[in-house]
This record gives C-alpha cells, sequence and structure tokens, in this order.
C-alpha cells in the first residue's frame, strides 16, 4: 500500500508538524509500507517520470528535533519564494492522488480545521483523522465549549471576543483568566493573565494568530491528557510542571523540567472510567473518528474538559504515544492502528 504523509502547512505549529510527518512515515516504513512524506506547503517541484518511485519502505535517517521557533503564516509563505498564495505547493495534489492513502500528520490552521478534509473528500482521497465536520468542530475552542456546555460536559465558563470588540473590563469567573486563540494549538499564544491590563495586551498580542479570541475560567487542577484510537481509549496521562505551566516550549523542548506519567500515581480505577467515559462521550458529540486527544484539568470538584485535538502530536515528546506505550503499544504499532482504523471506517461507509 502506497501512503503519502501529508504534514508541514502554514500554521503556527508547522515545525511540530513536521516532526510528527517525518516519525510517522518512517514507523509506516518499518511496517512495511510505501510511503512518501510531502510538504503540504513546499510541495515538490520536479517529480519522477514514475510516481510510483516517490514512494519507499526505506528508513530515512531524519533529523526530528523540534524548531521552537513560534512562526507567523507571513514568515511560512517566505520559504516559497513563488509562492501565489495557495495553500498546497507545488505538485501536491498529483502525489495525494497518486497514494491509496494519505495520513494527515498536519497540526493546526487549515489541515486541522477541516478544511484540508474537505479539499481530499472531494478528490475521494482517503485520509487518516476526523471528517471535516467533526475537525471543523473541535479546532474552533468556542464552538466545542458551547457544545460541550449543552450537553452538561464539564468545561470552564468562557467568552469569545472578535477582533474590534470592546475587551471586558471583568468577567462573571472573574480573574485569572486563561487567554487564546479560539483557532490555536499546542499553546500556541495561551497566556494566564491575571488583570485587565494583562488580559488586554494578551488579547491584542493573539491577534495575530487568529481574528477570534477565547477568555475562559482559570481553573487550578491536576492536568491530564488522555488519547482515543477508535473506541479504545487510551490510559491517562499526568503533565507535571515544575516551573510555569505546559506551554509551547514544555511541549515540545527537551531539558526542562515536565515529567509525565502514565498511568497517573493517586489516580484510581475508578477516575480512569470516569474520563474514559467522558472522552467517548465528547467524541460523539463532536463527530470525532479514528483518533483524537482530550486534555483535561481535575480538582475537588471533578474533571473539566480542557480542549479536544483532532490531529494530536505524535512527535517524540508528544503525549498519546507516551500513553500507547503505556498501553503495551510500540510506536509503529501506534501508527498502523491509526491506519487500519480510518480504512475500517471507509470499508463501512
Amino acid at each position: 500500500m502506497k501512503i503519502a504523509v501529508l504534514a508541514g502547512g502554514i500554521s503556527t505549529e508547522r515545525n511540530v508538524s513536521l516532526v510528527s510527518g517525518k516519525r510517522i512515515a518512517n514507523a509506516l516504513r518499518e511496517k512495511g509500507y510505501q510511503v512518501c512524506l510531502i510538504d503540504s506547503f513546499l510541495g515538490i517541484k520536479n517529480l519522477p517520470d514514475e510516481l510510483d518511485n516517490l514512494f519507499s519502505s526505506k528508513v530515512i535517517d531524519y533529523n526530528i528535533d523540534i524548531d521552537t521557533s513560534v512562526l507567523t503564516e507571513e514568515k511560512i509563505r517566505q520559504l516559497r519564494p513563488d509562492d501565489d498564495g495557495t495553500y498546497f505547493g507545488p505538485n501536491v495534489i498529483k502525489v495525494l492522488r497518486a497514494a491509496d492513502f494519505v495520513f494527515i500528520a498536519l497540526h493546526g490552521g487549515a489541515g486541522e480545521s477541516g478544511q484540508v478534509q474537505a479539499f481530499l473528500d472531494l478528490y475521494n482521497i482517503k485520509y487518516t483523522g476526523s471528517d471535516y465536520f467533526g475537525a471543523a468542530l473541535a479546532m474552533n475552542k468556542s464552538k466545542a465549549k458551547e457544545i460541550m456546555k449543552y450537553y452538561d460536559i464539564p468545561t470552564a465558563d468562557f467568552i469569545t471576543i472578535h477582533k474590534g470588540e470592546p475587551i471586558p473590563d471583568k468577567f462573571s469567573f472573574g480573574y485569572p483568566v486563561v487567554v487564546k486563540p479560539v483557532n490555536g494549538g499546542s499553546s500556541v499564544g495561551t497566556v494566564i493573565a491575571n488583570n485587565y491590563d494583562e488580559t488586554k495586551k494578551a488579547i491584542i498580542n493573539d491577534y495575530v494568530f487568529d481574528d477570534y479570541i477565547i477568555v475562559e475560567q482559570y481553573i487550578k487542577g491536576r492536568e491530564f491528557s488522555q488519547g482515543i484510537i477508535g473506541d479504545r481509549p487510551l490510559p491517562a496521562i499526568e503533565i507535571i510542571v515544575n516551573d510555569g505551566w505546559y506551554d509551547f516550549e514544555h511541549k515540545f523542548k527537551t531539558g526542562n523540567t515536565t515529567i509525565f506519567k502514565t498511568p497517573p500515581e493517586n489516580f484510581s480505577a475508578s477516575l480512569q472510567k470516569q474520563m474514559d467515559q467522558i472522552s467517548l462521550e465528547v467524541g460523539k458529540k463532536l463527530n470525532l473518528m479514528n483518533y483524537f486527544r482530550l486534555d483535561y484539568l481535575l480538582n475537588e470538584n471533578g474533571f473539566y474538559i480542557i480542549e479536544a485535538n483532532v490531529l494530536p502530536g505524535l512527535t517524540p515528546l508528544s503525549l498519546m504515544p507516551q500513553e500507547a506505550e503505556a498501553d503495551g503499544i510500540s510506536y509503529p504499532d501506534l501508527i498502523e492502528m491509526i491506519l487500519k482504523e480510518k480504512i475500517r471506517i471507509y470499508e463501512q461507509l
């Protein structure tokens, strides 16, 4: 089977996506698949006469260090001198159509918002992850939280502010607050603000990333994450940060003081079961499928959903692979499980 691994893109998470893509590509090669890793934005300028020659089962010695620079779309577009303002680079569509399946390794932006998924649907190209509708719902933090609130799924109170609207000087849920772009990921632009001035500054700064900003109630508690493959919940993983909070730098920079524990300590079987049930319920309500990850906070009042991740990171530092390993699933097996689960879903359509 020929697999095109689609990575890169033009979101702020571009560098993380490239590392996920490289690791996914080699995992699939180890499993015997013919693989082509392609950057959705840069594409491939010069194609071989036979497109099949792009696909290989030979494991490649990639550099998988993550560049933690936060890139804007303007900076990324400078990487393509002949940029015509489109999302897909040279020959990307040809390569994707030549594959039997596309493994989407994009994070954030059009790759996680449902836009790329809708495009692939129109070309009848099969791909991993949720469909365009589920991706769009989950990527928009405001809409996802509105749905969770409607179904009484525990999540923090919040308001959404559009660029140009006045910024409230106080909130019903008080300070501190968490400020972040509505359609962002990897905690890019996420700030904990303690007063009006800090909140205003954070909102204005975040307009670089999105025209819509979410301001939500700050909830103190233990931080967890849980991945789902099909209808199989993985063990919870606890994130313990000893010098701040789990921001972009702590997520992707080695040598910091972040500790990951899976299974977590002092985490009962009943808590795990409760998390399993919430995760599966959120997946249904947001129309998610194949695989996804949910982020949680837990305190004396119970669980709170932070957000849903449609295409969770699959880098060496990412959470879902650590959870899978704790459940006895190697990284190559995890990637193949994701692929086979989506194949199964297509066969049932």
